[in-house]
């Protein structure tokens, strides 16, 4: 994973998701914004307690980064729906999706975007059919596998094959962090092979494997292996902060020439 920057914002940037010309994508960090503490600065989340007002204007300094198009956002929920934007008219062609926790579509000029801080973003882009999703993957929804359910509706409403779609796990807790101390409770049993010390949980492999069960090629994921509370001087993490801001993660496209 690559961070790069452009108009005082910063862009992390999947190398396997970056040689194509009509994918637009890139997940912001904490900086560049005008938020105050402790949403400093870049906070993109308008739930969080900051200023709505500053929430907005860094929004625009990141849409600036992207080609004109429009920011589709979902209420994230931590549950496993999948919504789907086609080009017959579904009514979520807006800028709200409602409640989901994953976004599909083959529309260009949709920025899918994402909201995070510790939970997985992973995006998908299938070059063949040229499709595209974004998923909010918490731990919560690495347990009910959105990621699997979200390959599958790419396949049944897109006609999508697993082997040609293109995946990034973007920064989030990683092994070091993601300690869930009543794991007995909250983690079914069948993914206690992810535990890797103390009450410390690999969830980057997880959300791989789920990829992998799903029929991705093992050469098309990536994995950023960034974790956001080891850096919080460079990403939100409510593990660290409780009280912070939301980074996005947004992929979009144009339409062919």
């Amino acid at each position: 994973m690559e961070i790069d920057r452009d108009h005082g914002v910063r862009l992390c940037r999947f190398a396997n998701l970056s040689g194509f010309d009509r994918l637009s994508h890139g997940i912001t960090t904490r900086l560049g914004g005008c938020s105050a503490p402790p949403f400093d600065s870049l906070n993109l989340g308008q739930h969080v307690g900051d200023a709505d007002d500053r929430v907005s204007a860094n929004r625009r300094r990141v849409w600036r980064r992207f080609t004109a198009a429009k920011p589709v956002f979902l209420q994230q929920v931590h549950g496993n729906a999948v919504h789907v934007i086609d080009g017959q008219g579904n009514p979520l062609n807006a800028a709200s999706a409602g409640a989901a926790d994953a976004v599909v579509t083959d529309q260009p000029f949709h920025l899918l975007t994402i909201l995070v801080a510790d939970c997985q973003p992973v995006m998908l882009f299938d070059p063949v059919r040229c499709v595209i999703a974004n998923i909010h993957s918490g731990w919560r929804g690495s347990v009910i596998n959105i990621i699997g359910r979200t390959v599958a509706v790419m396949q049944k409403r897109f006609g999508c094959l697993p082997a040609d779609i293109r995946a990034g796990i973007g920064p989030s807790l990683g092994p070091c962090c993601a300690e869930f101390v009543n794991y007995r409770e909250e983690i079914p049993e069948a993914l206690w092979s992810y535990h890797v010390s103390n009450h410390h949980f690999d969830f980057w492999a997880m959300s791989r494997d789920q990829l992998l069960q799903a029929g991705l090629l093992p050469g098309r994921i990536e994995i950023g292996g960034l974790c956001t509370r080891c850096r919080h001087d460079l990403f939100f993490s409510y593990r660290a902060a409780r009280r912070t801001g939301r980074m996005a993660a947004i992929i979009g496209m144009m339409p062919l020439d």
